[in-house]
């Protein structure tokens, strides 16, 4: 089983698990995907953490230790995630060691914040000052707020993992944001090549969007382009990758130590079962990306998923086509990826309300406990 992913991870292509909990870390398993599936990256979420917690006993005795000492919802909340981030850092570390793209935990700043740019940074900062490993991201929505949040925190040398980008203008928006900082930080006499950075580019959701207004307009033509446009999109924000990697202004900054910023790509779990449930694995293929997947998507590339070649380098122009008929049956594009991220915003910030429920819920208990 593992033969598949190691020649997803030989074709250039860096495995990171979405998910994480203080059962992998404590009990091993996180060191296991390690060792045996190719896993060399980490990236959460607050739904991922909520479930972790409400899931498992391991944070019982921090909670109640915190609650004792006066800490409020908020201060929990922080102190457990930044540990489970700063112990994943940890195991990873001997990854990061010898390919420091990789062996990258992320954290995400509250998403409540996502449309206000000084409250981003300044969360940003405090999350990188706690956890306080050299190979953790902080995670920054690419909102129109976001971009200049992302500036000013490569800027201050903080390695960032952009989320929440759904079109190639957005994205396009997201590099230049990140050589901004870059720039910045040369400036202010930070060593570029201690600083790194992916750009997550989400996938299925774009899938799930298009397909559900193809079946609107109900079309031969139209239900014809079904499970199309998420690789497509992909694809074409790989090649506005290829555009600034080979701009002279990137080329300046390389050449002053600088790491590409890695297009990541996100939400890799199969949500249509009509579909392949490795296609945003096996059609993404390509050097020097990212692709974070939950472990159900993982396991099943590991079982029958199929490497056969890069699957993006010049395909372009193919994907752009597939846009162009999209829109000749109808499809608003730009309306697409404007509610996209609108619904991907309101969507983190229901998950951060999950969280806070699920933590006041175990002080709760933790405080029934101490009074019993």
């Amino acid at each position: 089983m593992t033969d598949r992913l190691k020649a997803l991870a030989d074709a250039g292509v860096s495995i990171w698990l979405d998910d994480l909990s203080r059962e992998r870390i404590e009990t091993g398993n996180l060191a296991d995907l390690v060792r045996e599936r190719s896993v060399v990256g980490v990236t959460t979420n607050p739904t991922i953490f909520a479930s972790a917690i409400a899931n498992g006993e391991r944070y019982d005795a921090q909670v109640r230790q915190l609650v004792e000492g006066g800490v409020g919802v908020d201060g929990v909340i922080f102190a457990l995630t930044t540990d489970d981030v700063r112990n994943a850092c940890d195991v990873l570390a001997p990854v990061a060691a010898g390919h420091p793209a990789d062996g990258r935990v992320s954290i995400e700043v509250e998403p409540t914040l996502a449309n206000d740019t000084d409250a981003t940074i300044a969360s940003a900062r405090r999350l990188w000052a706690s956890v306080d490993r050299p190979n953790a991201l902080i995670k920054i929505p690419a909102t129109v707020e976001g971009l200049p949040a992302i500036t000013a925190t490569i800027a201050a040398g903080i390695s960032v993992n952009v989320t929440l980008i759904f079109s190639v203008e957005r994205y396009r928006a997201v590099m230049d944001a990140y050589l901004a900082g870059l720039e910045q930080a040369q400036a202010a006499g930070i060593d570029l090549g201690t600083i790194q950075s992916v750009a997550s580019f989400f996938v299925s959701r774009v899938d799930t969007e298009i397909d559900a207004r193809l079946e609107k307009i109900g079309t031969d033509e139209a239900l014809a382009l079904r499970g199309q446009a998420a690789v497509a999109n992909a694809r074409l924000a790989y090649a506005a990758f290829e555009e600034v990697i080979a701009s002279p202004r990137w080329q300046a900054l390389a050449a002053a130590g600088a790491h590409p910023q890695r297009p990541l790509w996100a939400s890799t779990g199969v949500k249509n079962p009509a579909y392949s449930d490795t296609l945003y694995v096996t059609d993404l293929v390509v050097a020097d990306t990212v692709n974070t997947m939950p472990e159900k998507t993982l396991q099943a590339f590991a079982d029958h998923g199929e490497v056969t070649g890069d699957q993006v380098t010049g395909r372009a122009a193919e994907a752009q086509g597939v846009f162009d008929s999209l829109a000749a049956v109808g499809v608003d594009l730009d309306d697409v990826f404007l509610v996209l991220e609108t619904e991907g915003v309101d969507k983190f910030k229901v998950s951060w309300t999950e969280l806070v429920a699920t933590v006041e819920a175990q002080m709760a208990a933790t405080s029934g406990e101490a009074g019993a």
